[in-house]
This record gives structure tokens, C-alpha cells and sequence, in this order.
């Protein structure tokens, strides 16, 4: 089953959405700062990435922005950086959609519908 973590509040997760339900692709949608990604499904985000961790994380966030993660981030060790993620759905890029096998972060339509589509 195709899930997309997503905030209510975020008009392209909103758009994300519509697009799926246009396209007539049935989702879990899942609330991410209320159930974040777990740490085995940030990996396998983080493998579609080539381990570029701050690919996933939502940079222009305040929750970023606070806990001063442009400074910090490149010292992060992978795990330590996953386990914020995990921790904090405010910090990931949404929306994060995964699939069985891999996933994406933020909502393009032309790699949505690559990656859904075949």
C-alpha cells in the first residue's frame, strides 16, 4: 500500500493529494508531525537519495531553523540524523511518499507520476 505522510496545513501536500486521488491512485495518508516516518522507512528514503541525508530534511522549517541543523547537520552521523527524523516529523520534507520498495520527498509531478507509473 502507497503511504504519504503529509500535514494537514501544507498546500503541497494538499496538491499532492489531489494529484494521487486524480489519477485515481488509492494512499494511506498519515499525519507526519503526529506519526512520523519510522526509521527503517527514512532509510529506505535515504537509499533513492544516494545517503543524502539533508535531501529529507525541511530546511525552511522553524523546527530546522531552531535546533540550528545547517551548522549541525554536516557533523551528523547518518544514525543520529535518522533518529531526529524519526523523532520529529516537523524536520522531513513533505510530503514523503513511499511505496514498497523506494520513495520521494516533496511533490514533483513528473517524478510522482515516473515513480507511480512505471
Amino acid at each position: 500500500m502507497l503511504k504519504m505522510y503529509s500535514y494537514k496545513g501544507c498546500g503541497t501536500c494538499r496538491k499532492a493529494a489531489k494529484w494521487l486521488q486524480s489519477q485515481g491512485i488509492s494512499f494511506e495518508e498519515i499525519p507526519i508531525r503526529e506519526t512520523p516516518p519510522s526509521k527503517d522507512e527514512i532509510r529506505l528514503m535515504l537509499k533513492g537519495y544516494e545517503g543524502q541525508i539533508k535531501k529529507l530534511f525541511n530546511v525552511s522549517g522553524q523546527d530546522y531553523r531552531a535546533l540550528n541543523l545547517k551548522e549541525k547537520l554536516p557533523d551528523l552521523l547518518e544514525d543520529e540524523a535518522i533518529d531526529l527524523l524519526a523523532s520529529n516529523g516537523n524536520l522531513i520534507k513533505r510530503p514523503f511518499l513511499l511505496s514498497e520498495n523506494q520513495g520521494l520527498v516533496g511533490f514533483n509531478e513528473e517524478n510522482w507520476a515516473r515513480l507511480l507509473k512505471g
